[in-house]
């Protein structure tokens, strides 16, 4: 399976301790070998999202640290290498591969799993793997996968139909541009709540309104929503209650672990109801948001890109909590 011209170790970064930016380091490992199942990707980009923030710091909602522990290692990270997202070319396949060829152009999603802050990666061939859109450029493909299919995730769980009224807490970062986006394209109206300095921005996403979260409270402006979703962490079910329609539903993309307790009694005691829990991901998804990339209705909205000696800047940029969008990790200086 593994060719000549390929290198028996790798550069990636690691780290072996919970906690800033500066846990993490350069290291040469082993270069993963793809199993019969498996293709080998060439990293073009990357990204850093909040995933990696959360995981690297153990910063978690109030109430999930004890379970962030025990899934992500108790006395220091089980997996030692962060990133979701990778773009790059495969340069071998396993045996048992059909789908995928050496030289094809990939987009990949790892999610929980991660390790893709790193030169190569393996994915299974039906696993959330699919071909590189037409007319993105690396990074741009990177970012596609953790903000466009946990979107896509709640939005399909809220079965959102049509002409519906959408508010996106949070609609300048990764998940809310996505979001906002896809919300937009499945025809619902869509109101975005985020800073002054993104508006226009979140605008020109498809957003009908934009709300300042400086300015004004959303939950005391008068309007109702049939869904609401919360990417921020700052819109529980006690805040976004009263600008809930009967029928209405929270997706309650981030929040604490009582918030996530309650979902079941709200939807047992009353027609509104809390979609929470983990996203999924899978290649169908990367395939539909790859579709809607060519098409030009659906683009993640790329910060800053840093390349990847530049890795531990990004990720005290991403510590800020300022990010709009995505931030790219170009693997080498040419794809920056």
């Amino acid at each position: 399976v593994v060719t000549p011209h390929l290198p028996l170790r790798m550069k990636a970064v690691v780290y072996d301790r919970y906690g800033p930016p500066e846990v993490l380091r350069f290291a040469e490992v082993a270069t993963p070998v793809p199993k019969p199942n498996e293709v080998l990707i060439r990293a073009r980009a990357t990204t850093v999202t909040a995933a990696d923030w959360r995981v690297r710091s153990l910063t978690v909602p109030r109430g999930f640290g004890p379970m962030a522990r025990l899934a992500l290692g108790v006395r220091g990270p089980r997996q030692p290498i962060l990133g979701t997202e990778v773009s790059g070319e495969i340069v071998a396949v396993g045996s048992a591969v059909r789908s995928f060829a050496v030289g094809d152009a990939v987009f990949a999603f790892r999610g929980a799993r991660m390790g893709c802050h790193a030169e190569y990666v393996t994915m299974a061939e039906g696993d959330s793997v699919a071909r590189m859109p037409a007319g993105l450029d690396w990074g741009e493909a990177a970012a596609l996968s953790f903000g466009g299919t946990t979107a896509l995730h709640f939005l399909r769980r809220a079965a959102l139909a049509r002409g519906e009224r959408v508010l996106v807490n949070g609609a300048s970062g990764g998940v809310g541009m996505a979001a906002v986006q896809l919300a937009h394209h499945f025809g619902a109206q869509v109101t975005g709540v985020c800073s002054a300095a993104n508006a226009e921005v979140v605008r020109s996403l498809g957003a009908d309104r934009v709300i300042d979260y400086a300015r004004e409270d959303f939950t005391r402006d008068g309007a109702a929503y049939d869904v609401i979703m919360d990417t921020a962490g700052t819109a529980p079910w006690s805040r976004s209650r009263t600008a809930l329609r009967p029928g209405g539903r929270l997706l309650m993309v981030l929040g604490s672990f009582a918030g996530t307790l309650q979902a079941p009694w709200i939807g047992m005691t009353g027609s509104r109801r809390i979609v929470a829990g983990t996203a999924r991901a899978s290649a169908d998804d990367l395939r539909f948001l790859g579709r809607l990339a060519e098409s030009g209705e659906y683009r993640p909205v790329i910060d800053r890109r840093y390349a990847f000696a530049e890795i531990v800047e990004a990720h005290r940029y991403v510590d800020t909590g300022r990010k709009r969008g995505n931030v790219v990790i170009a693997m080498s200086e040419a794809e920056r």
